[in-house]
């Protein structure tokens, strides 16, 4: 599984994972279901050669199998959990994603 914890989302950063991920698996084509989010489809979006994108029809959540790996990081990894402040949520992330 393949990750990438950013501040926030954006063409960049969609840009950087692709490249992250393309670099992960180079002798690999990979197909990557994508939600409608602006970053997903913009002209300025670097798509590596072994990736292809395909996009989610809109307001179909129940399609994307992003949403089952969040089910299962909430149950494993915070469970009854508060936390003082945003590193605290972060730190978690990136301590749990890797067990999954």
């Amino acid at each position: 599984m393949d990750w990438m914890i950013s501040q926030k989302m954006n063409t960049e950063h969609m840009s950087t994972f692709l490249g992250q991920v393309s670099a992960a698996h180079p002798e690999d084509f990979i197909v990557m279901v994508l939600d409608g989010a602006s970053s997903h489809k913009a002209k300025d979006l670097q798509r590596p050669e072994n990736i292809r994108l395909v996009g989610l029809p809109p307001y179909s959540p129940e399609l994307n199998p992003q949403e089952h790996v969040w089910d299962e990081l909430w149950e494993k990894e915070f469970p009854n959990r508060v936390f003082n402040d945003l590193d605290a949520v972060i730190r978690q992330l990136q301590s749990g994603l890797p067990r999954l």
